[in-house]
């Protein structure tokens, strides 16, 4: 009876040293793994200045900026605005599988938040800029249908006083026809035609203008601190309340996310992306044909008129490095697609670049699976994951998680 009851009660407080163990591994990381934990931390401020952009950082233009993305007098139908697809309160993106303003696009709409210092744009890269992003889709037929002359028309009539102080005097426009530009109708593009070399700059310089106005705001717009950056910072410095920010089931997710999941290898830095393109092999969507991705697009943001080495730049050539590096006859970048940030991804279904899986569990699967590309190569090499292992790397994801500022 006596041996019964020493060990009955031996046994809670030997209960408590195993948890307590278990608990201590799961906040054990070698040097090197502290310091790629640390590299994933969200910094004080994470804004960098695009040299292409000389009103990148004014409050004047994001001022202005914040009202051009909400105005839907840009589209072709006055009903489209930046705002309608990326809506600030669901991530600044639209959470459907494709994008859709006048038409349907072929992919999904990405979120403009802590995009400031990615070298490229779109799932594609075929904008180096965010400017020059901002302006794409309002020449899209399948966007807002709009044209470079509605544009300045709209900025001269109902923006003049606060453009003019960034940018310097509009251009006369009072002659010219309401809607013109080198994308739209067999008319539009023929107005466009018909004016002079001088004119048709001075409206392209105008309409640069309204997307650098509009990069001024979406530099404003950040990531704050998750779970994820509370932990981190517990591991620095082995403050317990913070070291309880992540539950274990996420703990043994970031065990796995650092270690044998390899998932590291392109989500990195403080947005959890490389900012980089690969083929992981994403089926394309049922009925469509293989998307070609980063390899279709080279050309496009090589030859782009508001590239960062084009005349509407506010860069140095040798400030354009991305762009004079760029590899153009990689084959690697067949149905390639940019690494996207994980920051907030939980909350932004469905996933990969035509919203092709609905869940963070059929991401998960996909990866484990590492099936074969339908197009080019997969980079992705078949790793044993565990259903439950599979579940922590998704419960993971979830902790990455937090608030959108507007600095």
């Amino acid at each position: 009876m006596i041996g019964a009851l020493l060990v009955w009660t031996a046994w809670p407080g030997h209960r408590a040293d195993a948890m307590a163990e278990t608990a201590d591994a799961a906040d054990q990381w070698r040097a090197d793994e502290r310091a790629q934990l640390e590299s994933m931390r969200l910094p004080a401020n994470v804004v960098k200045i695009d040299p292409s952009n000389r009103v990148a950082a004014s409050a004047a233009a994001a001022q202005l900026g914040k009202r051009l993305f909400s105005d839907p007098r840009f589209s072709r139908n006055g009903a489209i605005a930046c705002a309608s697809c990326h809506t600030p309160d669901r991530q600044f993106e639209d959470g459907r599988p494709l994008a859709i303003g006048l038409g349907t696009g072929m992919r999904r709409t990405m979120p403009v938040v802590g995009t400031t210092d990615a070298p490229w744009l779109f799932w594609d890269g075929r904008k180096d800029s965010v400017w020059s992003q901002a302006i794409g889709p309002i020449e899209d037929h399948n966007e807002h249908g709009g044209t470079r002359l509605r544009a300045a028309h709209v900025l001269a009539e109902h923006y003049r006083d606060a453009y003019e102080p960034l940018f310097g005097p509009l251009p006369d426009l009072s002659a010219l026809p309401r809607d013109g530009g080198p994308l739209g109708t067999d008319t539009e593009k023929a107005v466009w035609q018909g004016l002079d070399e001088r004119t048709r700059a001075d409206v392209s310089r105008v309409f640069a203008n309204l997307g650098k106005a509009i990069a001024a705001y979406e530099a404003t717009l950040q990531y704050g601190p998750s779970r994820f950056d509370t932990y981190v910072d517990g591991v620095r410095t082995g403050d317990p309340v913070k070291l309880a920010a992540l539950t274990p089931t996420e703990k043994a997710g970031l065990h796995l996310f650092v270690r044998k999941g390899q998932c590291m290898t392109c989500h990195t830095g403080p947005m959890l992306s490389d900012r980089q393109f690969h083929n992981i092999g994403v089926p394309p969507r049922s009925g469509t044909a293989a998307d070609p991705g980063r390899a279709a697009a080279l050309a496009k943001v090589l030859h782009d008129e508001f590239n960062c080495m084009g005349p509407f730049s506010d860069a140095k050539p040798e400030q354009c490095e991305e762009l004079q590096f760029i590899s153009t006859d990689d084959p690697q970048m067949l149905g390639a697609f940019k690494t996207p940030s994980l920051r907030n991804v939980a909350l932004r279904p469905p996933y990969m670049h035509a919203g092709q899986f609905a869940s963070l569990e059929a991401v998960m699967r996909h990866y484990a699976d590492a099936p074969a590309a339908a197009i080019g190569h997969s980079e992705l090499k078949r790793i044993a994951l565990s259903d439950e292992e599979q579940r922590q790397l998704a419960a993971l994801l979830g902790a990455f998680s937090g608030p959108v500022v507007e600095r």
